[in-house]
Order: C-alpha cells, then structure tokens, then sequence
C-alpha cells in the first residue's frame, strides 16, 4: 500500500534523499561553474537597491526574529523583481505542488515549493525560504527533495535557499543517478553587502 508524507515534515536528512533516491554530493569541481561566473557589473541603481533591502533586513531583525513571509516581502520578493524574475520571459508562481516517488518503500512525498520560477515549462529556480532561527543546512534535504521533482530531468535545475539573512544556492543535475553541489554561503552580516553576489 502506498503512502503520501508531506516533504516538510518528512524530509530532514541527506541520507534519507541518499537511501531513497539514490541523490548524490557531486565530486566533479566542474559541475556547479555557475555559481563562480559572478558578473558583478551591477549599475548604482541596483547597488542602492541592494542597499536599501540589507538596510530592511536589519532594521526589521533589530526587534527580532523575522518570519517566513516578513523575509519573502522585504528580502525575496525585491531580489527576485531585480533578477528580472517576474518579467517576460519567466513566468513566477508561488507554492505549487509537487511529489516525489520512492518506488521501492511505496512511499509518495507530497510539498509546496515556496516560489518557482519558470520559463516556459522549464523550472529555472526553485526558491525556499524559512524564518531567521531556521538554518540553512536543516532546510537544504527539503529544496533538494523539491528539486528532484523536476519534470525535465534532461536539463540541470538551480535552487536557493535562504532565511533572509544568509543565501546558499543548488544546483540538482540527472545523470546516470540525481546529483547535486552547492555554492558557498552569503551573508547579510559582513559590512560589505553581499547581496550584489546573491543577485
């Protein structure tokens, strides 16, 4: 008898993607390159921009925590209108559902991705958030688990995560068996905003 388990309360390790669907750490210093191509021609206008969401950020934590939608209003949404993400040619759709299949334990993980961004029907980022205590390690098995639920399993998929404070991004690519790497982390703590990075 099959059963459906929901991806955000199920998924918590590596091992489990690793055991289940056979999702492996990739070794090849070649397979992520994107994330180290950073183009960091940004106009003063983007730079202000960027200013202004990190000057957000803090002044919104200096009271505390900051929840998962405050983070996805002043920090996620801005990034992504200044990626150019919500213009033509992408399209933008918040919590779609997706499933997963580990066929030899009869399991279906069922989740909704924070935010995906699309061009055509190809999945160009799939995008998670979580409050400012959640770490980004405790939430990389649930994006992955997202990831491999990627329709077009010919073409690479890119991910971030983010707790609004620091950013991490994936990248998940079918080959003979689902691997994955990640990029170095960014954060809004150093002086320097690196944000101009993440963008």
């Amino acid at each position: 008898m099959t059963q459906t388990l929901p991806i955000e309360r199920t998924v918590k390790t590596f091992r489990q993607l690793q055991t289940q669907f056979n999702l492996q750490r990739s070794t090849d210093d070649q397979f992520f390159p994107e994330w180290l191509n950073l183009d960091n021609t940004l106009t003063e206008a983007e730079q202000q921009t960027l200013d202004k969401i990190q000057q957000k950020y803090f002044y919104q934590l200096s009271d505390g925590q900051l929840g998962e939608e405050t983070i996805k209003l002043i920090v996620l949404s801005p990034l992504l209108d200044l990626a150019g993400f919500f213009q033509p040619p992408f399209r933008f759709t918040t919590e779609p559902t997706v499933q997963i299949t580990a066929e030899r334990d009869e399991i279906i993980y069922r989740g909704r991705i924070d935010a995906l961004v699309l061009l055509e029907r190809l999945w160009v980022v799939v995008i998670e958030s979580k409050e400012t205590s959640f770490s980004l390690e405790m939430a990389l098995p649930q994006t992955l688990a997202y990831m491999l639920a990627h329709p077009n399993s010919q073409r690479p998929v890119f991910g971030m995560v983010t707790n609004g404070g620091n950013f991490i991004f994936v990248k998940l690519q079918h080959q003979e068996f689902p691997q994955y790497e990640l990029s170095s982390v960014f954060s809004l703590l150093p002086r320097r905003n690196q944000l101009y990075e993440v963008l």
